[in-house]
């Protein structure tokens, strides 16, 4: 079953380590699970990772960075994620187009409009067929950052107010799509957020076969 999960969130929502578990747990299950992240995903993508990452890089304009990410996307839907879906397995996606809505729009203020075209432009139109939303408090979350020894990238060290727009757009791109969007609070044990995500998933799953059947 082909199926395109993405998973969005705060930093340090634990977004990784749960892909990580759910994916081990498809598996068991007999499903064909491709892992990806963005930016990245591809060599050209994670050339485009370093760039828009590198802590060192505080001239990149709004506009560039927006850009970057989206050519990242773009070489990550053409050589990865729409190969593995035709091919029939489940791809499950560490951030996808609505971080570039949250981020570039919410966060830095850009032209939402605008955004919706060249996010449409880099996917080709494809839209995640489950959007997982790790929530968690901006504060904790940047502390599980540093705290956890983890490197910190060029948006980890925004102010607090920036992720804080960048959380509310979140909240306001599910609340916009539900059918999309399970919004799951993150600020909880590893065990507990994935037996959520776990439920969730197979959850949908049913539907999806009951309606396919």
């Amino acid at each position: 079953m082909s199926l395109f999960i993405t998973f969005e969130g705060p930093e340090g929502s634990g977004k990784s380590s749960q892909i990580a578990l759910l994916a081990s747990f498809l598996q068991a299950r007999g499903f064909s699970v491709v892992t990806t992240r963005e930016p990245g995903g591809t060599p050209i993508g994670d050339e485009i990772r370093t760039c828009v990452h590198n802590v060192a890089n505080t001239a990149m304009m709004p506009t560039a960075e927006m850009l970057l990410y989206s050519a990242s996307r773009a070489q990550l839907v053409g050589q990865v994620i729409r190969p593995s879906l035709n091919a029939g397995h489940m791809v499950l996606c560490d951030r996808f187009a609505d971080s570039t809505i949250a981020y570039q729009g919410y966060g830095r203020g850009l032209n939402l409009e605008h955004l919706h075209q060249v996010t449409h432009i880099a996917t080709g139109g494809l839209q995640p067929d489950i959007t997982f939303l790790l929530d968690i408090d901006v504060e904790n979350g940047l502390a599980r950052r540093t705290g956890g020894g983890l490197e910190m990238n060029r948006l980890d060290l925004e102010t607090v107010q920036f992720h804080q727009h960048v959380r509310d757009g979140y909240h306001q791109l599910a609340a916009a799509n539900p059918a999309r969007w399970v919004v799951l609070d993150a600020d909880r044990p590893i065990t507990a957020v994935q037996a959520d995500l776990q439920a969730a998933l197979l959850s949908r799953l049913e539907k999806v076969q009951a309606a396919s059947g």
